[in-house]
């Protein structure tokens, strides 16, 4: 049976990764799918991995109806078994109806990554309906760290390396205060974007990397050391 699979995790914890192994593991067994993103860090129509993979895909603009694309392709003899949708935070609610309509009338498998919450620790509107919809929710058990060696668990938005919690959803940068291609992110509200994974205790209190290495340690022990 052809499945909705919403695989997530915080940035840096290897989904692009996964989404390109799954299509790669596919592809070597015969199988033909569509690898699909938005917004990626290496630019448009393409899904690049950290550890330096990029492969061509389908670029989901709001406007893209994801079940007309794939019957489309079907109509012209083209064989979709699977689709790989990478970034898929970013997609409207619509098309993750759409996703799920592929699944049930088509019978074809649909693997979709993305983050959970974006930078203010809210619900991407994409992610909320793929978790209502999704046939199983995968957490990656790939851990990415906070600077203080905890799990992290949330996406911090830094400018100049300070969090901040207002602003545009969708700003494309990395982590380690790198943006598409390796250069720096582009400027917003004056400064330099980049983001940051934090465990929850850090993200609250809004201390970044940078904070806790330029204004001293950001932990008081609740007890005294002897």
């Amino acid at each position: 049976m052809a499945e909705l699979v919403f695989f997530s995790g915080t940035m840096d914890c290897g989904k692009s990764t996964l989404a390109l192994q799954l299509d790669h593991n596919r592809r070597a067994r015969g199988l033909r799918g569509i690898v699909l993103t938005a917004h990626d860090r290496a630019g448009e129509s393409r899904v690049s991995s950290r550890l330096g993979l990029v492969v061509p895909a389908v670029e989901v603009t709001p406007g893209l109806d994801l079940g007309a694309l794939v019957r489309g392709r079907m109509t012209a003899g083209e064989r979709v078994d699977y689709l790989v949708c990478d970034e898929a935070m970013f997609y409207t609610p619509e098309q993750v109806e759409q996703l799920a309509a592929l699944v049930d009338d088509l019978g074809v498998d649909v693997m979709a990554f993305g983050l959970t919450t974006d930078f203010r620790g809210r619900l991407f509107p994409g992610s909320a309906r793929l978790i209502e919809l999704a046939d199983r929710f995968e957490l990656l058990q790939v851990e990415a760290l906070c600077w203080c060696g905890a799990r992290a668990t949330h996406n911090a938005r830094t400018v100049d390396g300070a969090m901040v919690t207002e602003g545009a959803t969708v700003v494309v940068g990395d982590v380690r205060d790198s943006g598409p291609s390796g250069e720096p992110a582009a400027p917003q509200a004056g400064g330099e974007v980049a983001y940051e994974v934090l465990c929850r205790r850090h993200h609250v209190r809004r201390t970044t990397s940078a904070v806790a290495g330029t204004e001293g340690p950001a932990e008081v022990l609740p007890f005294e050391a002897r």
